[in-house]
């Protein structure tokens, strides 16, 4: 708890809410796994029967593409020049059943994206949004301008973590920033990289009581991802881990996450 220090049920059916079939994926800094969650779960929920679409957020590091060996025709920057419609700059992913819209990778040409761009982008994803089941949203890692605006098109936001004092205290302030931006929002929060769902469920109520003892809040456990070798070889070959893994551990720890998203717990 002391790392926090200085820094000082019933739920409505997710289109009850505001962009309440979009979920924005979130952590307080980069290396927690939060742009292979945002793509594992989109795949999951497309495995169970739900139109998604992955939209990269990540202006200023997108690689949802190079995550899945992907070489888009179109991305963001056409759309941010006037050149596409955003629903033109989706693309089906066939592998993994599911729409992305990719960022711009290696390039510096999102980087400093206008607010009103971002707010257009944010509205065009919201009425884009009710032509899908669920929306993924995966956000860059920290706190800019680009990602607070994002997250507030969002009906909940996930915020992965990992057991790391580091992680766990970006995290934390993350949410703390999210939840004075947009009183209400629906947060929850993911444990990455766990040597044990006990583990996990450890590094969590440290989070939870930070939480609640220092901004009142008490944001409920989306789940566990534990540790799981298949995920970095998978990575390594640019490769979804539910079609070439479905069976591991994480990849069945990601699937409960969905199935418990999709029942709106």
């Amino acid at each position: 708890m002391a790392m926090f220090a200085a820094m000082t049920k019933t739920t409505p059916t997710p289109r009850a809410r505001k962009g309440g079939n979009v979920f924005a994926v979130a952590s307080g800094k980069g290396g927690v796994g939060k742009t292979w969650f945002a793509v594992t779960l989109s795949h999951a929920l497309a495995n169970l029967g739900q139109k998604t679409l992955l939209f990269d957020g990540d202006f200023g590091l997108a690689n949802v593409d190079i995550q899945l060996g992907l070489m888009p025709k179109h991305d963001l920057s056409g759309v941010v020049g006037g050149n596409l419609t955003l629903n033109q700059a989706a693309q089906h992913f066939d592998e993994g059943g599911f729409d992305i819209i990719a960022g711009r990778s290696g390039s510096s040409a999102l980087n400093h994206i206008p607010a009103n761009q971002v707010q257009h982008l944010g509205n065009d994803l919201g009425v884009l949004a009710a032509s899908y089941d669920r929306v993924i949203i995966d956000l860059g890692a920290g706190m800019d301008r680009p990602t607070r605006q994002l997250t507030s098109k969002a009906g909940s936001c996930l915020v992965v973590t990992a057991d790391e004092p580091t992680a766990m205290t970006d995290a934390y302030a993350f949410i703390k920033t999210m939840s004075k931006d947009r009183p209400g929002l629906d947060l929850r929060i993911v444990v990455n990289m766990s040597d044990s769902i006990r583990d996990g469920e450890r590094t969590y109520n440290t989070l939870r009581r930070a939480c609640e003892g220092f901004l009142g809040i008490s944001p409920p456990l989306a789940g566990v991802i534990r540790w799981d070798k298949r995920v970095r070889d998978t990575i390594k070959q640019q490769q979804p881990l539910l079609s070439h893994a479905p069976s591991c551990v994480a990849a069945k720890d990601i699937a409960a996450i969905a199935s418990r998203l999709l029942n709106n717990f």
